[in-house]
């Protein structure tokens, strides 16, 4: 049987003398030729931004495929299964960056989720940005990478300065699938909605549970998901389960019965059918196809 999913935090990739780093900006072909002995597929435990300025190859993130090109940013959360095959040219930058490089200062939680570029629900995780928003990007990642080398008093505080200049810059132009002209509003609902979902999805299944929480009626959260998705409340619930399902079903050493288990589902056999009804295929026939595409 394969071996578990590493799960990568920026202690692994910098080595214990380095362990107290809450931040890393590097060049992208730095890091990759520093790391080759990286496994495939993995996980991390912090965000992940970065910017390739030119080159090609290819990468996935949570089981979607990209082509990589000159100008394309890509952002993932902790946890997000993540895959990449960079060739030779490609060049940019990248930043890794713990929640509690914000958390420590910040009084709000969710301060990084609360930027579009890393939600489950409305956003993608990789945008071509156009000439000019690439070379402001761009610009304000080469002066991170020159402070973070030099060091020096007040560095990190530098450094949170201009990685929130990033994450406002990228969120501004990051593409969503909310509906135009869904109100502001609306809006700051379904926020709030997907992050009850990312809470509770393990427990929660159900509309009005959710309708609940947010002091609303059932029917008003669906003409809500309508408005600004175009999809119910309980298409977007069951969209976070699978997606959960198929990391955990990613990770080879998990029985079936654990993930049903994990996912709060009565038994195996009710976790087989909701899996094949919304995907087509039964969880072992997922594992084995996605073994088959990575080389298992």
């Amino acid at each position: 049987m394969a071996k578990k999913m590493p799960t990568y935090s920026i202690c692994n990739l910098l080595g214990a003398d380095r362990c107290m780093t809450e931040i890393v900006v590097t060049r992208l072909r730095d890091f990759v030729d520093s790391h080759h002995d990286i496994q495939f597929p993995h996980r991390h435990d912090f965000y992940q931004i970065v910017l390739f300025t030119r080159g090609g190859g290819k990468h996935s993130i949570d089981f979607q495929q990209f082509e990589v090109v000159p100008h394309q940013v890509y952002y993932m959360a902790p946890g997000q299964i993540h895959t990449w095959e960079f060739d030779a040219g490609a060049e940019g930058y990248l930043v890794n960056f713990n929640e509690s490089f914000f958390t420590s200062i910040c009084h709000n939680p969710n301060f990084v989720r609360d930027f579009p570029l890393f939600s489950h629900i409305g956003s993608t995780s990789v945008n071509t940005l156009d000439m000019s928003c690439c070379s402001e990007v761009e610009q304000t990642f080469a002066q991170m990478l020159e402070e973070f080398e030099k060091g020096g008093d007040f560095m990190m505080d530098i450094l949170r300065g201009m990685l929130i200049i990033i994450l406002v810059r990228l969120s501004r132009v990051a593409p969503d699938s909310f509906r135009e002209g869904a109100s502001k509003h609306n809006l700051v609902l379904m926020r709030q909605f997907e992050k009850l979902i990312e809470a509770n999805f393990r427990e929660k299944r159900l509309p009005r549970e959710y309708a609940e929480m947010m002091f609303v009626t059932p029917n008003h959260l669906n003409a809500l998901t309508n408005n600004v998705m175009g999809k119910s409340a309980g298409e977007l619930i069951r969209e976070r389960i699978l997606l959960e399902a198929k990391r955990l079903l990613a990770n080879s050493d998990l029985m079936i019965g654990q993930i049903a288990e994990t996912l709060h589902f009565e038994d195996n056999a009710y976790f087989t059918r909701f899996f094949k009804k919304y995907l087509g295929t039964t969880p072992e026939g997922f594992r084995a196809a996605y073994a088959q595409s990575i080389g298992g």
